[in-house]
């Protein structure tokens, strides 16, 4: 279950509404990275479905034309990933209780594939059992302030597996927190791949967030009825949660397979240029370009030629109708001009 949907305002003004982020060839290869993990995880499943918004279901059929339009999961509105989760979940149930979901976000950067590969089977494996949520932990590599952390408790092998029991969650911590989470060795950064039955996630959901699972039986209801429009009413008064505390926090069921391959969330444009190889001066430069005297820029355009002179640590980017120039160090703060831009009716460039 590739799960596809967001926006990613950190990227603006390359990532917008109709261009979101996994929608952009931001990997290493110049594929639209849901493009690329579709080829990462087709070979580690028996069926590829895709979980996304109304949307953007016409683009991605473009960008993914082997994945049959039968297996699209497709919610009315974005209402959270309890509920977008869940309608996966109940969808494939209502076909096979006891299928396994595997669920990848469309937008990560995933290097050292055959680890991965191992790290998904094994999850898949304990999954299967029906009696636990299974989740991919990532070893740290840094004490990072920008990624939630699992904490673990107990380790445990089932059914071959090594895996370890989830003791709890953590938010993204200041540097010192993240400092004594490296050091102690428990703890994993949460990429938010999630390994179930589907049959086991309609239990969670029955039992930690019914309102949400009450409100999907409506949405499947209305679905099998064939009235669209009365399942896109249901599900639009879905309440809006992430999962992870309407089931993740609360259930007793939950395991962690650890695992190690190289990963990114490129989450805001510095991260980017972290994937890149910097020139001589430190700057990562895409696009027509002329750098007099500057360093550790980011500079990103496709149409104009963009020249400077003695700028540092800034980030340039050129999307189709504007353009951004923001200090490097202020670079997650985009977000409020796409919340600006929306506030001042300024939607053409959203």
């Amino acid at each position: 279950m590739i799960a596809a949907g967001g926006s990613g305002t950190r990227l603006w003004p390359r990532s917008r509404r109709r261009t979101p982020k996994h929608m952009l060839p931001l990997g290493a290869s110049g594929k639209p990275l849901v493009a690329e993990t579709y080829e990462r995880v087709r070979p580690l499943v028996d069926e590829v479905w895709v979980l996304t918004e109304a949307a953007q279901v016409d683009p991605l059929r473009r960008l993914l034309p082997d994945v049959d339009p039968a297996r699209y999961i497709v919610e009315p509105v974005a209402r959270g990933t309890t509920s977008a989760y869940g309608l996966a979940a109940m969808t494939i149930a209502a076909r096979d209780p006891e299928a396994v979901l595997t669920c990848f976000p469309a937008d990560h950067v995933i290097t050292k594939p055959a680890q991965f590969a191992r790290a998904i089977k094994a999850a898949a494996k304990l999954a299967a059992q029906g009696e636990a949520i299974v989740l991919i932990g990532l070893e740290p590599t840094h004490p990072s302030t920008g990624l939630g952390y699992i904490h673990t408790a107990g380790a445990l092998s089932q059914s071959g597996v090594k895996a370890l029991r989830v003791d709890g969650f953590r938010e993204k911590p200041d540097l010192e927190t993240a400092r004594q989470f490296l050091a102690e060795g428990d703890y994993y950064w949460n990429l938010a791949m999630f390994n179930f039955r589907a049959d086991r996630l309609e239990a969670e959901l029955r039992a930690h967030a019914p309102a949400h699972h009450r409100g999907l039986k409506r949405v499947l209801e209305a679905r099998a009825a064939r009235h669209e429009e009365a399942a896109a009413r249901a599900y639009a008064r879905l309440p809006n949660v992430a999962i992870d505390y309407s089931v993740m926090e609360r259930t007793q069921n939950l395991l962690l397979v650890p695992a190690r391959f190289g990963w990114a969330d490129i989450g805001a444009w510095p991260e980017l240029a972290a994937l890149r190889r910097p020139d001589r001066d430190g700057n990562v430069v895409e696009g027509p370009a002329l750098l007099l005297d500057s360093r550790d820029n980011l500079v990103l355009v496709e149409g104009k030629l963009i020249a400077t002179i003695g700028l540092e640590d800034l980030v340039v980017v050129e999307g189709e109708e504007a353009i951004l120039i923001c200090p490097r160090s202020r670079a997650q703060e985009v977000k409020r001009v796409v919340e600006e831009l929306g506030r001042r009716g300024l939607t053409e460039y959203l």
